[in-house]
């Protein structure tokens, strides 16, 4: 909170409220000047963020102001202020949104068991051990369609043969590594 702050109360009360004593708010504007930083160290403690701090404290200081011609004891100013930041911020804390509820069961998700990389490995090498056995042309489709993830039009322009001699290699292709003896043990 910074001494504008102080001015800006003053200057705002003292607009508001042409009854007050003026002498009152002077010694005000001296006790925010002479106990800031203490009050904003008790308002941190409250809380995680520092700028929430600091609107607690201004607000706290807000109602310490409003009253502080029912202030008896003056020296006993930290003790309201600290009422007031304590009051606040349980105020805060009671008006805050909910968004977690208690259930019966967890919601978390299943936790699907990762393949071992063991067995990933001897899938890759039987599904190129299975690739290389297939004709030149149509292990060039094969790669160019699902390796490289070219179009059927743009497998067919870089191998400069028609979109149907794709299609018809590659579902060939296809249909002879599905009965590989290799890949089998894998469906």
């Amino acid at each position: 909170m910074t001494v504008s702050m102080v001015s800006m109360c003053t200057s705002a009360s003292k607009a508001a409220t042409r009854t007050a004593v003026p002498s009152a708010y002077p010694s005000f504007a001296s006790y925010v000047r002479a106990r800031q930083p203490v009050l904003l160290r008790t308002a941190r403690s409250l809380t995680a963020n520092p700028s929430d701090a600091e609107d607690l404290l201004q607000t706290a200081l807000t109602k310490t102001y409003v009253a502080w011609d029912r202030i008896e004891d003056h020296r006993a100013l930290d003790g309201y202020v600290r009422r007031a930041l304590l009051n606040t911020r349980t105020s805060q804390w009671r008006k805050r949104k909910v968004d977690e509820f208690a259930c019966d069961e967890l919601p978390e998700p299943e936790v699907t068991p990762v393949a071992d990389p063991a067995e990933q490995q001897v899938l890759k090498d039987a599904m190129w051990r299975a690739i290389m056995k297939l004709p030149a042309r149509q292990r060039a489709m094969v790669v160019l369609r699902y390796y490289e993830d070219l179009s059927e039009a743009q497998t067919a322009e870089v191998l400069g043969v028609s979109i149907g001699t794709v299609k018809s290699a590659v579902s060939r292709a296809l249909g002879k590594l599905r009965e590989d003896p290799e890949l089998t043990p894998v469906r």
